[in-house]
């Protein structure tokens, strides 16, 4: 029996074009041959739902769409089998009245064929406000063109089950142990699982804990796409029975490939799958992920262009390679805003930058701005502004102007801050802030460097090109890369004299926001008292501006976004 793994990019909300969606990918896979097609959790939907799952008229349009579907794909597709990620109703009137569950559509009729066991409530995840668990592990017998095939399904988190693996896991029953028992020939895990750096490799390392646990291979399909904040990687693969990757789909990409159980053997072309069984390395994984979320955001939220101000620093360069990459270098705009402080290296620089990128750039010099500010507010200050009021009103400026442009022109504003800045508040509400998506607001400033130094390298070349980018020479630049962090808003400032130098400061905070570290923890570890209180006391500060900031690509394991739920006025 050939399944076709169905790596779907849905957009949330939309059950009749995600019902299109995967009517053409049960074509495609028709066509390869396929018997059953796999597609990811809550498919129909589009993951995370969140509180469209409430609204009466979303579920009734759930079942006209099943309804449709059903009888599309028995016209199209005769005896072709369709597991799909769907929103059941539990049938009374207790609340949470919803299963998070896949139903089975073949023949021209549909069924819920299994429920979710275990429903995450950490970081971005609240399905315990929408479902309620199953109690039982879900064993489908599986009939199509005379082959039979028994197959255990789980969703997502009914997977992350090895402690030792995880260092904890959701309490609950084990969906795997459970399965033991029923002697199923396949396991599915139907998942909407968002990237973080180094995910992919835990995936696998689960998948092939359970199929060696049951004796069988298994396989896991997974969202892709960008929706909100989060960013779907795909990265679909199949493990054989001793936890081996005999099959993978494309990171960051949609796609519908069909593989084989008996032998491991994919049904598809073998240079294909060839060209598939090695996952792109990490910062690749990271660029891309940045790339797609880019992307999506911009086409999901009804927008062709984008805009952002280029500096001439590095985290305003990463952030124009990226939506570079997204949407096309021909589709972004970047304002050059040069203040008496702004030197001339850096203009020329951010001008370099965009000369190899083909990005269009206007300069809006801000001195008669800055002028014209200080003599309106003089009056009601008793002097004209100055010190950190004098650096924040640039800023502004800035910011006022870049919103300007993206409302007059309908193009989306990226700010360009980083994850250090924002976690310490060196940053402006209402100037650099400004924007509808913070590309780069979960990578740490070293983090920064580290991607930029990886662009500019050779390693880079295939996936620049793959992108529409230059593909040889340096993109960002070693001016940029090597120029000491910036925001020129006084003679000769540098980052430095307001923050401990990144190298220090980036792994206290990765320490304190990943791991939830304790100041006393850290200063156990060795870590330098003062600057642990000096450091915890600007995080715990700048979370009203956190409060207030863009949406956060998260790449991390914590980013500053819907699964960071500090309260602001707390001690």
């Amino acid at each position: 029996m050939r399944l076709a793994l169905a790596q779907l990019n849905p957009v949330v909300g939309d059950l009749a074009g995600n019902g299109e969606r995967i009517l053409e990918a049960c074509r495609q896979a028709h066509a390869q041959g396929a018997h059953v097609v796999l597609t990811p959790e809550l498919s129909l939907w589009g993951y995370p739902p969140r509180d469209l799952l409430l609204l009466p008229a979303r579920r009734q349009q759930q079942q006209q769409v099943l309804d449709q579907l059903a009888g599309q794909l028995a016209e199209h597709s005769g005896d072709l089998a369709l597991l799909v990620g769907i929103a059941a109703a539990s049938g009374d009137r207790q609340l949470p009245n919803l299963h998070n569950a896949i139903a089975l559509v073949q023949g021209g009729r549909w069924r819920v064929v299994a429920r979710k066991q275990l429903l995450p409530s950490y970081d971005v995840f609240d399905e315990r406000r929408y479902f309620r668990p199953a109690a039982a592990p879900a064993v489908l017998d599986l009939s199509c063109a005379g082959r039979h095939l028994r197959l255990g399904l789980t969703i997502c988190e009914d997977l992350w089950v090895e402690e030792d693996l995880l260092g904890q896991r959701l309490a609950g029953p084990d969906p795997v142990a459970a399965l033991q028992p029923q002697g199923v020939d396949l396991l599915v895990n139907h998942s909407a699982s968002p990237f973080a750096q180094g995910k992919l490799a835990l995936r696998q390392e689960l998948a092939g804990r359970a199929a060696q646990r049951l004796n069988c291979p298994v396989v896991y399909v997974n969202q892709v796409g960008g929706n909100d904040e989060l960013v779907f990687d795909g990265a679909s693969f199949v493990v054989d029975a001793g936890g081996s990757v005999v099959a993978r789909l494309p990171c960051c990409e949609e796609a519908v490939q069909v593989w084989q159980p008996a032998g491991g053997r994919a049904a598809v072309e073998p240079r294909a799958m060839a060209t598939a069984i090695e996952p792109p390395d990490l910062p690749e994984q990271l660029f891309l992920a940045l790339v797609l979320g880019v992307r999506d955001y911009a086409r999901k939220c009804g927008f062709r262009q984008a805009l952002l101000g280029l500096s001439g620093g590095i985290d305003s360069a990463l952030v124009a390679v990226i939506a570079a990459a997204a949407l096309g270098a021909d589709q972004v705009q970047a304002l050059l805003m040069p203040s008496p402080w702004s030197s001339a290296g850096s203009i020329a620089d951010a001008e370099d930058l965009a000369a190899r990128l083909g990005v269009g750039t206007h300069t809006l010099p801000i001195r008669q701005l800055m002028d014209a500010f200080d003599s309106a507010l003089t009056p009601a200050l008793g002097q004209r502004p100055d010190g950190l009021t004098a650096e924040n009103l640039q800023s502004r400026i800035r910011g006022t102007l870049l919103m300007a442009v993206a409302n007059q022109q309908g193009r989306l504003l990226l700010s360009t801050g980083n994850k250090s800045e924002l976690a310490v508040g060196y940053c402006t509400l209402y100037g650099d802030m400004n924007g509808g998506l913070a590309v780069i607001g979960d990578l740490y400033k070293t983090s920064v460097f580290r991607l930029c130094a990886w662009l500019d390298s050779r390693a880079a070349g295939s996936c620049r090109q793959a992108l529409g980018l230059p593909a040889e020479g340096e993109l960002i630049g070693h001016a940029i890369r090597s120029k000491p962090p910036s925001a020129e808003l006084r003679p000769d400032q540098r980052d430095s004299d307001s923050l401990p130098d990144y190298a220090v400061l980036d792994p206290v905070l990765k320490a304190l926001v990943e791991r939830r570290c304790s100041p006393e923890q850290l200063v156990s570890e060795g870590t330098d008292p003062a600057l642990v209180g000096r450091v915890t006391g600007l995080l715990s500060r700048a979370e009203f501006k956190r409060r207030q900031a863009a949406p956060v690509l998260k790449v991390s394991g914590q980013a500053f976004g819907s699964g960071w739920r500090m309260p602001i006025a707390a001690v």
